[in-house]
């Protein structure tokens, strides 16, 4: 089984980004193919996800394969799990989808009139990062960087250089608002995050550091641009159910790999596009089972 995804060309490079779900720009891409049996046999350049950390979202446009970060996000991560396991999402709608921007989604108030029962997650905009214990593949002069991935995910950093300096010997990063993040929704006060979330239809920088960004589009990010525009939305789309893979069925179960950004491969490429602003390089690749 295998799947289509983007393939940038640099120089001699066979190597690939994932289009999660979209169709290739104009932008010199190729389309190739990889194999699930190819990137479970390639555990230096590929890494499953954790079931735990996948949220499947079944909507009326689609399915949405959601990877979320704990380290970035701790309490709105542990927030939303909650939420998903107790089906409180599922009926919800999405409410507030603004073309170039993003599908919001998540208001569970409007759905049984009481909300989620839990209190409000104050915000998580940045995080304390150790460069040895969680190492960016950075974009550029490594001592000098600010922009890497980590796991997958778009991150904003100080300079590591800045962690010698330090007491804690760390440095402060952040999860970008490119297209295909996933962020949390809130009133004007900071520490007001609930159950509201917004799936990102193209980049929005100024909400980064603002909002607090906690997962990544794995796959679906063409039923994320489908879905009904509206402020509100006149018969909107639905969220019908919201589940955590590592709580379905294991034949029901997506699996999901993701190259992995530490990997050779993945630091080869980064190493050929220079000092390239990471939003507008293609997502990391991934390849869906199930």
């Amino acid at each position: 089984m295998s799947f289509r995804f983007a393939a940038a060309a640099a120089a001699s490079i066979a190597m690939v980004f994932s289009a999660c779900g979209q169709e290739p720009g104009d932008d010199a891409m190729d389309q190739t193919e990889v194999s699930v049996e190819a990137a479970k046999a390639d555990p230096e350049n590929w890494r499953a996800v954790d079931p735990e950390n996948l949220f499947v979202f079944e909507t009326t446009k689609g399915r949405i394969l959601i990877e979320v970060l704990p380290v970035a996000a701790p309490k709105h991560a542990e927030q939303f799990k909650t939420i998903i396991s107790g089906s409180q999402f599922d009926g919800t709608v999405f409410h507030r989808v603004i073309a170039g921007f993003m599908a919001q989604g998540g208001d569970i108030f409007a759905l049984n009139g009481l909300g989620s029962g839990l209190p409000n997650v104050p915000g998580e905009f940045d995080f304390r990062r150790s460069p040895t214990d969680t190492p960016l593949a950075l974009i550029g002069d490594a001592a000098k960087a600010k922009q890497g991935y980590y796991m997958g995910f778009p991150m904003q950093t100080q300079p590591e250089l800045l962690a010698e300096m330090t007491k804690d010997k760390m440095v402060d990063s952040w999860i970008l608002h490119c297209k295909g993040m996933v962020s949390t929704a809130r009133t004007d006060d900071p520490d007001s995050a609930n159950s509201q979330f917004f799936l990102m239809r193209d980049t929005s920088p100024h909400l980064d550091r603002s909002y607090t960004a906690w997962g990544r589009i794995l796959d679906g990010q063409s039923v994320v641009d489908s879905i009904k525009l509206g402020e509100p939305v006149e018969n909107p789309d639905i969220l019908r159910t919201a589940r955590i893979a590592a709580d379905l069925p294991e034949e029901q179960r997506p699996a999901v790999w993701v190259q992995r950004t530490d990997g050779p491969q993945f630091q080869e490429m980064l190493a050929a596009q220079g000092d390239a602003e990471i939003c507008e390089l293609p997502p990391v690749p991934t390849v869906v089972e199930g």
